[in-house]
C-alpha cells in the first residue's frame, strides 16, 4: 500500500510564516520568500497575500524599508500597526530595527520536509 501525502502550496506556506507573526512585529515579503527557500520570491509572496485568509495578521507584513504598502488598505494596515504599539521612523515607513522579526528558516525546511 502506497500513502501519498500532498505537499502544503507556496501559499499555504506563506499564511503559516504569517500566522507565526507575534504581535508588535512585523516582516518583510522578501523575508518570506527567503525563508520559504526564494530569496527573489518578494512579489510572488506578495501576491499570495492578496488572498490571505481571513484572521491572519496580514498587516505583519511590510516591504523591506519598512514601507507599508496596501492600496486602498494602507491606512487601515497602518492603524493596525499603531494599535499593536508599532513604532514609525519621521520619514512614515515601520522602524525595522525595533520591530523586525526574523523568520526560523531551520524550522520552516523542517517543516516542508514532513
Amino acid at each position: 500500500m502506497s500513502i501519498t501525502m500532498n505537499a502544503p502550496s507556496f501559499n499555504q506556506r506563506v499564511y503559516a510564516l504569517v500566522a507565526a507573526i507575534p504581535r508588535g512585529k512585523v516582516t518583510s515579503y522578501g523575508e518570506i520568500a527567503r525563508a520559504l527557500g526564494n530569496p527573489r520570491g518578494a512579489r510572488t509572496v506578495g501576491w499570495a497575500m492578496r488572498n490571505c485568509p481571513e484572521g491572519l495578521p496580514w498587516h505583519r507584513v511590510v516591504m523591506a524599508d519598512g514601507t507599508v504598502t496596501g492600496g486602498d488598505f494602507a491606512a487601515q494596515r497602518r492603524a493596525m500597526l499603531e494599535e499593536e504599539n508599532i513604532q514609525f521612523t519621521d520619514d512614515e515607513r515601520v522602524d525595522m530595527k525595533r520591530h523586525f522579526f526574523a523568520l526560523d528558516v531551520e524550522a520552516v525546511r523542517l517543516d516542508m520536509e514532513l
